[in-house]
Protein backbone atom coordinates (compact mmCIF):
# COMPACT_ATOMS: atom_id res chain seq x y z
CA UNK A 1 0.00 0.00 0.00
CA UNK A 2 1.26 3.76 -1.13
CA UNK A 3 0.44 6.37 1.01
CA UNK A 4 1.98 9.55 0.98
CA UNK A 5 1.53 12.35 3.52
CA UNK A 6 1.31 16.43 1.64
CA UNK A 7 3.83 17.50 4.37
CA UNK A 8 6.67 15.03 3.80
CA UNK A 9 6.37 15.99 -0.29
CA UNK A 10 9.21 18.55 -1.04
CA UNK A 11 7.70 22.34 -1.75
CA UNK A 12 9.37 24.23 -4.53
CA UNK A 13 7.83 27.01 -6.94
CA UNK A 14 7.23 25.27 -10.47
CA UNK A 15 7.51 26.93 -13.60
CA UNK A 16 4.63 28.79 -13.52
CA UNK A 17 5.58 30.45 -10.38
CA UNK A 18 3.10 28.15 -8.17
CA UNK A 19 3.87 26.91 -4.98
CA UNK A 20 4.04 22.98 -5.61
CA UNK A 21 4.09 19.98 -4.16
CA UNK A 22 4.81 16.69 -5.86
CA UNK A 23 2.20 13.80 -4.30
CA UNK A 24 2.39 11.59 -7.39
CA UNK A 25 4.70 10.70 -10.43
CA UNK A 26 5.58 7.09 -12.30
CA UNK A 27 9.07 8.28 -11.98
CA UNK A 28 9.10 9.25 -8.04
CA UNK A 29 8.00 6.18 -7.10
CA UNK A 30 7.66 2.58 -7.93
CA UNK A 31 4.05 2.51 -8.73
CA UNK A 32 2.23 2.13 -12.58
CA UNK A 33 0.93 5.99 -13.20
CA UNK A 34 -0.09 7.30 -16.33
CA UNK A 35 -0.52 10.66 -14.38
CA UNK A 36 0.91 12.85 -12.28
CA UNK A 37 -0.71 14.75 -9.29
CA UNK A 38 0.37 17.70 -7.47
CA UNK A 39 -0.66 20.08 -4.66
CA UNK A 40 -0.05 23.91 -6.08
CA UNK A 41 -1.07 27.15 -3.75
CA UNK A 42 -0.99 30.43 -4.91
CA UNK A 43 -1.04 33.62 -2.89
CA UNK A 44 -3.36 36.30 -2.47
CA UNK A 45 -3.20 38.70 -5.81
CA UNK A 46 -0.86 36.59 -7.66
CA UNK A 47 -1.26 34.79 -11.16
CA UNK A 48 0.11 31.92 -12.39
CA UNK A 49 2.62 32.30 -15.68
CA UNK A 50 0.97 31.68 -18.96
CA UNK A 51 1.49 28.87 -19.84
CA UNK A 52 1.11 25.50 -21.93
CA UNK A 53 1.47 21.55 -21.62
CA UNK A 54 1.50 19.47 -24.36
CA UNK A 55 -0.62 16.94 -22.53
CA UNK A 56 -3.75 17.54 -20.66
CA UNK A 57 -4.39 18.99 -17.14
CA UNK A 58 -7.23 18.99 -14.51
CA UNK A 59 -7.28 21.28 -11.53
CA UNK A 60 -9.67 20.52 -8.48
CA UNK A 61 -9.62 23.42 -6.42
CA UNK A 62 -9.88 22.80 -2.78
CA UNK A 63 -9.86 26.05 -0.93
CA UNK A 64 -10.25 29.65 -2.14
CA UNK A 65 -11.63 31.26 -5.48
CA UNK A 66 -9.94 32.40 -8.52
CA UNK A 67 -10.03 33.40 -12.09
CA UNK A 68 -9.03 30.61 -14.49
CA UNK A 69 -8.07 31.77 -18.27
CA UNK A 70 -7.69 29.07 -21.05
CA UNK A 71 -7.30 30.11 -24.32
CA UNK A 72 -9.47 33.94 -24.36
CA UNK A 73 -11.90 32.36 -22.25
CA UNK A 74 -11.98 33.03 -18.25
CA UNK A 75 -14.57 32.09 -15.53
CA UNK A 76 -14.33 32.62 -11.43
CA UNK A 77 -13.50 29.27 -10.30
CA UNK A 78 -14.09 28.33 -6.38
CA UNK A 79 -13.60 25.63 -3.87
CA UNK A 80 -15.21 22.22 -4.83
CA UNK A 81 -14.95 23.29 -8.54
CA UNK A 82 -13.15 21.04 -11.28
CA UNK A 83 -11.12 22.86 -14.05
CA UNK A 84 -10.33 20.37 -17.73
CA UNK A 85 -7.15 22.01 -19.48
CA UNK A 86 -6.91 20.64 -22.79
CA UNK A 87 -3.50 19.98 -24.04
CA UNK A 88 -1.75 23.12 -26.38
CA UNK A 89 -3.66 25.88 -25.00
CA UNK A 90 -2.32 28.77 -23.33
CA UNK A 91 -3.45 29.11 -19.67
CA UNK A 92 -3.19 30.88 -15.91
CA UNK A 93 -4.96 31.22 -13.12
CA UNK A 94 -5.38 34.32 -10.77
CA UNK A 95 -5.85 34.42 -7.21
CA UNK A 96 -8.61 36.93 -6.37
CA UNK A 97 -9.56 36.26 -3.57
CA UNK A 98 -8.00 37.18 0.32
CA UNK A 99 -6.48 33.89 1.69
CA UNK A 100 -4.49 31.21 -0.67
CA UNK A 101 -5.89 29.71 -3.32
CA UNK A 102 -5.23 25.77 -2.94
CA UNK A 103 -5.75 23.32 -5.83
CA UNK A 104 -4.83 20.26 -7.33
CA UNK A 105 -3.14 19.25 -10.75
CA UNK A 106 -3.80 16.23 -12.50
CA UNK A 107 -1.42 15.63 -15.80
CA UNK A 108 -1.80 12.93 -17.86
CA UNK A 109 0.12 11.63 -19.58
CA UNK A 110 2.65 12.26 -16.20
CA UNK A 111 4.35 16.37 -16.29
CA UNK A 112 7.39 16.72 -17.67
CA UNK A 113 9.70 19.37 -18.01
CA UNK A 114 10.06 19.35 -22.08
CA UNK A 115 5.98 19.06 -22.42
CA UNK A 116 5.80 22.69 -20.84
CA UNK A 117 6.33 25.99 -22.33
CA UNK A 118 6.06 29.29 -20.63
CA UNK A 119 3.95 31.98 -22.49
CA UNK A 120 4.97 35.59 -22.92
Amino acid sequence: MFIKDLKDCEEFIAGDNTILRELLHPDKADLQLRYSLAHAVLKPGKTSQPHKLKTSEVYYILEGKGEMHIGKESKEVKSGQVVYIPPNIKQYIKNSGDSDLKFLCIVDPAWRKEDEEICP
